[in-house]
């Protein structure tokens, strides 16, 4: 640095403003240059958690990870009841780890639970938390119908359905800034999306697609995942929280039918009835 023309230009600071700007400067100095004992207090999360803004429309995987835990925890701590029965709850972990590796996103850590809940519906939320009511679990006829429930809420985390709609809500509600979301704000989002708002006809579409996809690779009969819904829409007319929540089933169904006549697969696993009740004896008998 010439500091003999900083000099010059110093005489134009006023007095009392230049000596406390030369010691914040010789101050940050010696702090950024000074190596920090091994056991100083780290100011740096601290601040990046009071300031962070979280931008939905590129998120990482590691950061969708990370708030689907965040996510997940508030739903099990005051918006659902976890249904603790091991047994099925580790069959329902079992078919869904079948379903990751020929899954959309099959590097993201899966995790699959039981709510107790004898509605009949199931949901997904970001970063690979997957959700199936135990009514659900009973209406189910065998293993493949099961797995087709499981493919298409996979099919919603395979699209990224939950960030896009938590952004479109974000945007609608007036929480949308230039820098993006708080964490706080991203968390409620989350846990409202994943419980309460239904879902789009596209975003059904898609994920019955991605679902049925998944349900071939791993050799699951297709048919079954037409055979569900059908059974669904002949329920009584107050009808499923699963399709209410989840639209236009009759075209979709429909469309189902027409992808698995285009393109047949000779899978033809998880269709052993009996088998199936035998794995959720505890809930059936509950």
């Amino acid at each position: 640095m010439n500091w003999k023309r900083f000099a010059v230009k110093s005489r134009f600071f006023p007095s009392r403003w230049f000596y406390p700007l030369i010691t914040v400067i010789v101050a940050l100095g010696i702090c950024l240059n000074t190596p920090l004992p091994s056991r100083a207090f780290d100011w740096l999360p601290i601040l990046q958690q009071g300031f962070q803004a979280i931008q939905l429309s590129n998120i990482s995987d590691r950061q969708e990870v990370e708030l689907g835990k965040q996510i997940n925890q508030q739903l099990v701590s005051s918006n659902i009841k976890l249904y603790r029965d091991p047994e099925v709850n580790r069959y329902v972990q079992q078919v869904g780890q079948r379903l990751v590796a020929d899954s959309d996103r099959p590097n993201l850590p899966y995790t699959f639970q039981v709510v107790q809940d004898n509605s009949i519906n199931a949901f997904a939320t970001m970063g690979g938390y997957v959700y199936v009511h135990t009514g659900l679990l009973k209406a189910a006829d065998n293993e493949a119908q099961l797995a087709s429930v499981l493919g298409h809420e996979m099919g919603h985390i395979g699209g990224r359905h939950a960030i896009k709609q938590m952004q479109q809500t974000a945007i609608e509600n007036g929480l949308l800034t230039a820098s993006g979301l708080n964490r706080s704000q991203v968390l409620q989002l989350g846990v409202q999306v994943a419980r309460n708002l239904p879902r789009s006809r596209k975003n059904e579409f898609e994920a019955d697609q991605r679902g049925l996809r998944t349900l071939g690779r791993t050799g699951y009969a297709q048919s079954e995942m037409v055979s569900f819904m059908k059974k669904l829409l002949k329920l009584p007319a107050a009808g499923p929280a699963f399709l209410s929540n989840h639209p236009a089933t009759g075209d979709r169904v429909a469309e189902l039918q027409r992808e698995i006549n285009q393109r047949p697969t000779n899978g033809s696993q998880g269709l052993n009835d009996g088998a199936y009740k035998t794995s959720i004896q505890a809930l059936l008998n509950s």
